[in-house]
C-alpha cells in the first residue's frame, strides 16, 4: 500500500492529537496543518511525527 498512517502533534503543547494518512511516494516531506488543539483551546500548527 502506498498510503501510510501518520500522527500529527501540536507544536505548542507537543501532544499527539490527530491521525491521518498520506501517500509517501508523492509527498516525502513532513506534513503540517493548522488544526484545533483541545488542550490549548485554539488553532495551532500540527506537524507529522515519527
Amino acid at each position: 500500500m502506498a498510503r501510510d498512517i501518520i500522527t500529527l502533534a501540536c507544536t505548542d503543547c507537543k501532544r499527539r492529537n490527530y491521525t491521518t494518512t498520506k501517500n509517501k511516494k508523492i509527498s516525502t516531506g513532513r506534513l503540517e496543518r493548522k488544526k484545533y488543539c483541545p488542550h490549548d483551546r485554539k488553532h495551532t500548527l500540527h506537524r507529522e511525527t515519527k
